[in-house]
């Protein structure tokens, strides 16, 4: 069976005063049906770049300049902006990391949902309402026929996340891109609302791309996860082969800087430096500067270590403890 989404060469670029900035560089990945991709990695890694690329979202003065976006055997990049338009929210969906920049203050939920139903299926508003009310019952909200006649100022952050993501749910899109959901809630509500979406990719067979700076959040939910730096992938692999085994170092900093890996008072390790501004990339491998295996090796292009399905772009990757 192939791929709910298949990622091959994307690149984004954006033409700044300074010159053309590559903030995504030849990203490939797929994610299955009802599996979930975690892309991981610091604040200007590329991530949410990535995820505003697979949509069509880049506004000028950025711009896709390669690569496919395959959802379901149709390639994204090929369509017309209105066919794409019509795949967003039908076949595609994003869920962002403020709900109120989807949920109109001024509207009802149910309103807001109906909308969402009708621009792509032609039917009666009672029937929209009624599907908007199931699909709030599906991410475990209470008393959904409540919720629908609710504003968004009226519900909690976790509760209009909890809207948001229903919304995603309208269509049963076969892709789903999360863009860091969770990051503004507190810890009992995101616990919440991680065990609901992986309820959901199990049910529903959606695919999802969670993006999130968080390893420990992917750590418990995502199956694959792809390890971002600089607008390139770094390492890739199962959950369990990238937190359990990390093979780039730049991998094993983030996962030595989680606190929840240390006893209580002890000193918490840190990547030294922060990450490098893409219009001064240095040459050869873009952590290399940070990395405390680097050598003079490291100023060529790194090559793609292998380790059966679990890879990272290292000239030294970490051996197996």
């Amino acid at each position: 069976m192939s791929a709910a989404l298949d990622i091959q060469g994307l690149t984004t670029r954006f033409d700044t005063r300074g010159g053309t900035v590559t903030a995504v560089d030849d990203v490939s990945f797929s994610v299955d049906r009802g599996r979930i991709m975690g892309l991981v990695g610091e604040s200007g890694s590329g991530k949410s770049v990535t995820g505003f690329s697979i949509l069509g979202l880049i506004d000028e003065p950025g711009r896709v300049t390669d690569g496919r976006v395959i959802v379901e055997e149709t390639d994204l990049r090929s369509l017309s902006p209105d066919h794409l338009r019509s795949m967003r929210g039908r076949k595609v969906s994003m869920v962002f990391q403020d709900p109120m920049m989807t949920l109109n203050p001024v509207l009802r939920i149910g309103d807001q949902m109906a909308m969402a139903v009708r621009v792509h299926e032609p039917m009666s508003k009672a029937k929209a309402l009624e599907r908007a009310r199931d699909a709030l019952g599906t991410v475990g909200i209470p008393s959904p026929e409540e919720r629908l006649a609710a504003y968004p100022h009226q519900l909690s952050g976790g509760m209009r996340q909890r809207v948001a993501i229903a919304t995603a749910l309208l269509h049963r899109p076969a892709v789903i891109i999360a863009d860091e959901p969770t990051t503004a809630l507190d810890v009992s509500i995101q616990g919440q609302i991680l065990a609901e979406v992986r309820r959901l990719a199990d049910e529903t067979h959606t695919a999802i791309v969670w993006i999130t700076h968080d390893l420990a959040v992917v750590s418990s939910l995502a199956d694959d996860i792809c390890v971002m730096y600089a607008g390139k992938i770094v390492e890739r692999g199962t959950a369990e082969e990238v937190i359990g085994q990390p093979r780039h170092p730049y991998t094993r900093g983030l996962l030595d800087s989680v606190p929840g890996q240390h006893a209580p008072g002890t000193h918490l390790p840190q990547i030294p430096g922060s990450t490098p501004q893409l219009s001064h990339l240095p040459s050869g491998c873009p952590f290399r500067n940070r990395c405390p295996r680097a050598t003079q090796l490291c100023a060529s292009a790194p090559p793609l270590a292998r380790f059966g399905d679990h890879t990272a772009l290292c000239h030294h990757p970490l051996e197996t403890t």
